[in-house]
């Protein structure tokens, strides 16, 4: 079998643990990306994992990026050496809490914020019965929200074992 052929086969296999990845909130190159510094267990420079991944240095920039955010990986610069190197921290259990923490904080933050403007907008409205009815609703489905936001907060402080 080919070199070639080799590396086309890893790169399918990214492909299939990228599927897995999305499930549960990673995009395709963020799953890739997961991947190979999972099975590499070391630091990985940015055109390295190019060649692992087949995307080019500047497509995983904005997703290392992301994943830096969440936490997921962290870039180190090496003394005498010009190349980023990307490390993968923490374990996939880890990475499906923080995805699922960063995307309900900001469905939460955006119901928030919605309900808010929605707020505003009644108080300038003429008080009447429909009026009460969707302040009623605003409040109720406010405070499952508030809910939600103080359960994801405990569960931000859980770590995985």
């Amino acid at each position: 079998m080919s070199e070639n052929k080799v590396i086309e086969i890893e790169k399918e296999i990214f492909s299939a643990f990228a599927g897995v990845a999305s499930t549960i909130g990673y995009s395709d190159v963020h799953g890739k990306i997961i991947a190979a510094l999972t099975v590499e267990n070391a630091p990985v420079s940015l055109q390295e994992l190019g060649k692992k991944t087949g995307y080019s240095p500047a497509m995983l920039s904005l997703s290392i990026d992301f994943l830096e955010v969440l936490g997921v990986v962290k870039k180190i610069k090496k003394t005498r050496d010009r190349k980023l190197y990307v490390d993968f921290q923490g374990n996939l259990l880890d990475c499906l809490r923080k995805a699922v923490l960063f995307k309900a904080e900001k469905s939460i933050n955006d119901s928030i914020k919605e309900f808010e403007l929605k707020k505003k907008e009644l108080k300038q409205i003429k008080d009447g019965v429909e009026k009460k009815k969707v302040l009623r609703t605003l409040n109720i489905l406010q405070k499952e929200v508030n809910r939600l936001q103080r359960y994801l907060k405990i569960l931000a402080k859980l770590r995985i074992p």
